[in-house]
């Protein structure tokens, strides 16, 4: 989906946590995967650092351990995530409010972009429950050399619609979006469906924050979106 430069707002979408209810499935995978390779670490640090990038998680998950990991190893635990969580693909479930969100921007002509810190090979087992419009982009950890909390995925969507990051919309679950969103001076929106609490969204950037999807889309108006042509 393409939009002009002049377009009054775009919105780009984190995916896990944010459209696809799977961030505790990822919790799961990481754990699996961290164990296998005689790293014990209580579930909750793993959540805590859920939507940053694959690498980043790890050296961040390892650094509490104290434990060095090889590039071999981390290879190694990363492909048992991907595996494991492969696994559980089939308990993952379209957040409230998600598809009909999509559909309503659709409708509207607003344009909108998937950004995932997931490569591509994890994040297909969430897309294909999403019924996207076959032109809006999505962007992968494939196709940046850095993820979350960087900013690339999000400077790299915004470029993809052809709308100026001051005019973006950036909505995710995750202080590591937040940042990220910061970092690429967009409007960050907070979801509480990661987990995450509404303070520590707010305190890293969130100019609202909403339970999940649907709340969102009841509130669009108050991203700048008007649905009500009368409104204007």
């Amino acid at each position: 989906m393409s939009a002009p430069a002049s377009a009054a707002v775009a919105f780009l979408f984190d995916l896990d946590g944010t459209l696809i209810d799977s961030v505790y499935q990822h919790v799961l995978a990481w754990r699996e995967a961290t164990q296998a390779a005689g790293i014990e670490l209580p579930v909750w640090r793993i959540h805590r650092q859920i939507g940053m990038s694959g690498g980043l998680m790890l050296n961040a998950l390892l650094r509490e351990t104290g434990r060095p990991v090889s590039k071999k190893e981390a290879e190694h635990i990363q492909a048992v995530h991907a595996k494991a969580f492969a696994e559980q693909a089939s308990s993952l479930r379209i957040l409230p409010g998600a598809q009909e969100l999509l559909d309503t921007l659709a409708a509207e002509g607003v344009a909108h972009a998937i950004a995932t810190s997931g490569r591509l090979h994890n994040a297909r087992h969430a897309l294909k429950l999403l019924k996207l419009h076959h032109d809006v982009p999505i962007v992968t950890r494939d196709d940046v050399r850095f993820a979350k909390p960087d900013p690339d995925l999000f400077l790299a969507a915004g470029q993809r619609l052809n709308v100026p990051m001051s005019r973006c919309v950036i909505v995710g679950d995750s202080v590591w979006d937040l940042l990220a969103a910061r970092r690429a001076f967009g409007l960050g929106i907070g979801l509480l469906s990661g987990g995450y609490g509404r303070e520590e969204l707010e305190r890293a950037g969130a100019y609202r924050v909403y339970q999940d999807p649907a709340e969102l889309l009841r509130h669009l108006d108050e991203v700048g979106v008007r649905l009500d042509r009368r409104g204007e």
